[in-house]
């Protein structure tokens, strides 16, 4: 099916997926990063200590996404989005509100838990669920959200911020989740959706892995590395942008409003990715991924104009547009979907652990004394070399993953 008709036929589910990856962005990184310095300054932290917090706060999140995601298994849809929501809702309130470290560290691991983690984890757990021959254009619709989240929240926070503070923007935004998109999220997602004649004689072939024995699994582990990049990359520059604005001499307004140059790229992208795993399968388009960041990262960390800002949001838009997609879809295609929630709440919680270590390392290493531009280009080796291991892993998941649809084994070069 074409993609318009497909999008027509489907409007309603692909909007409820829609809502929850842009919202989801309340718990996401580089909209919470934006406060960053408005709460080291209130509670008197150092770059360390708010990194070491955020870190710790982000490691407590991962560590119950793997039990509360356990419930999209069990639960409905519109049900279970509801508790996240609402969960995610009071945690915005409580940073809103929070005046000591004790409380923002319950704040932000609540942000992280339901924003990155579970709000994510629903959406992508939703599609892969409701759609099989068009999982791809599914996963790719939904994860526009992102792509046009990361555009419009970070210049929409500033100006709330600029007229309200940082707190005042938090609780603005607490009060529209709640009584906006919450009942819009469940009015789209109650009716189940129903399957297609050509759906319904989809066979969903191959062994139904459960999340233990996905971690016992070689393929999983020569994945990894290149599949929490994003989250390992993505997180530590995002999260120290405001200083690395100042040192580069750059206006944090340059910077986060340079993120439609991201979506623009991270757009493309995605709709690209959702065609190769249509087509192909999505684990061939990792190391475009990889590359994408790597050169994103390396430029930042080398180029001193602000020439690297539009070089560094083009290439992390790529990488954002092909993650956005190949972290729904690949766990369906390799590991099938009897288990689909439990799969992918640990996985989440693996992603949610790679993103806080990022923050608090880094920020520990500022403080003694290290570049931040040289940890940038560390991270540009680190992308290559999990590119290199994805070369390796991609023989081993086009065979699985055209075992599992029940097709011909198709070759595609990334």
């Amino acid at each position: 099916m074409s993609f318009f008709p497909f999008l027509r036929e489907n409007a309603r589910w692909l909007a409820g997926g829609f809502l929850l990856t842009f919202f989801a962005s309340y718990g996401q990184n580089f909209y919470v990063a934006l406060s960053s310095g408005g709460i080291r300054e209130d509670l008197a932290l150092s770059h360390g200590e708010f990194g070491g917090l955020y870190m710790f706060a982000t490691l407590a999140s991962a560590a119950t996404i793997p039990f509360a995601g356990r419930l999209a298994d069990r639960m409905p849809i519109e049900r279970y989005a509801a508790l996240v929501i609402l969960g995610l809702g009071a945690c915005m309130l409580l940073l809103a509100n929070a005046w000591s470290a004790a409380i923002v560290f319950i704040a932000i691991a609540g942000l992280r838990m339901f924003g990155q983690g579970l709000m994510n984890q629903t959406a992508m757990t939703a599609m892969g669920r409701w759609f099989s021959l068009n999982r791809g254009k599914a996963m790719s619709t939904a994860a526009l959200g992102h792509q046009f989240a990361e555009s419009v929240m970070p210049i929409s926070f500033v100006a709330f911020a600029a007229f309200a503070g940082w707190r005042g923007a938090w609780m603005i935004n607490a009060v529209f989740f709640i009584l906006i998109v919450l009942p819009a999220v469940f009015l789209l997602t109650r009716k189940p959706r129903e399957q297609s004649a050509a759906e319904a004689g989809y066979r969903d072939e191959g062994r139904q892995w459960a999340s233990g024995e996905m971690l016992r699994d070689p393929l999983f582990w020569l994945l990894l590395p290149g599949l929490i990049a994003p989250s390992l990359i993505g997180t530590t520059v995002f999260f120290h942008q405001v200083y690395l604005t100042e040192l580069r001499g750059w206006s944090l307004a340059q910077f986060a409003g340079s993120t439609p140059v991201l979506s623009v790229f991270a757009v493309a992208a995605t709709f690209a990715t959702g065609f190769v795993t249509d087509r192909f399968h999505s684990t061939v388009m990792l190391p475009v991924m990889l590359a994408a960041m790597a050169v994103a990262t390396l430029a930042l960390g080398t180029i001193s104009s602000t020439v690297a800002i539009l070089v560094f949001m083009a290439g992390m838009g790529v990488a954002f547009g092909v993650y956005s997609v190949v972290l729904g879809a690949i766990w369906p295609e390799l590991y099938g979907t009897r288990h689909l929630g439990a799969v992918k709440s640990l996985v989440t919680a693996i992603m949610v652990f790679a993103s806080a270590i990022g923050p608090g390392l880094s920020g520990w290493l500022i403080d003694a004394g290290v570049s931040l531009p040289v940890m940038i280009q560390t991270m540009a080796g680190y992308a290559a070399v999990a590119a290199v291991l994805v070369l390796f892993a991609e023989p081993v998941a086009r065979k699985r993953a055209a075992v599992r649809k029940s097709i011909p084994v198709q070759v595609a070069v990334p």
